[in-house]
């Protein structure tokens, strides 16, 4: 019984860190210089998962994320002399490098994992009612 709750749980940490994950990548969606103000655009990320629980042993069941990594896909590439940040000289002259970010993935993948924590949240009610009928029947 209390192992489906850590393993729910797992689950509702990890998709709550691949939520803001989504969430930051919509909004650095338009962003085409980093913090030092270069013309370098904002790269997606990506929330790793892995199965297990680290922080109660390796053999324990449930999911945890290993890591946050930068997406490697290429920006793209939009055709707009007028922009600051536009290509000077060479072949890509007159466009802007934007982010990898495309808006209808990210909100594809926050449904999903939305399911995902909303599934994980039911097994969590549902294993409270099982331990309350269960102590019900005990008393």
């Amino acid at each position: 019984m209390f192992g489906a709750l850590e393993i729910s749980t797992s689950a509702l940490v990890a998709q709550r860190v691949n939520l803001d994950t989504i969430a930051g990548n919509v909004a650095g969606m338009h962003t085409t210089r980093d913090a030092e103000g270069n013309p370098v655009p904002f790269r997606r990320r990506v929330a790793l998962m892995a199965s297990g629980n680290p922080a109660a042993g390796p053999s324990a069941p449930g999911v945890h994320v290993t890591a946050v990594v930068p997406d490697p896909s290429p920006f793209r590439l939009v055709h707009d002399p007028g922009h600051p940040d536009a290509m000077k000289t060479g072949p890509d002259a007159g466009y802007v490098r934007m982010p990898n970010v495309d808006y209808s993935t990210e909100m594809v993948n926050a449904m999903e994992a939305a399911r995902v924590y909303e599934a994980n949240v039911t097994v969590i009610e549902t294993s409270k009612r099982l331990s309350a009928a269960t102590l019900r029947l005990l008393a």
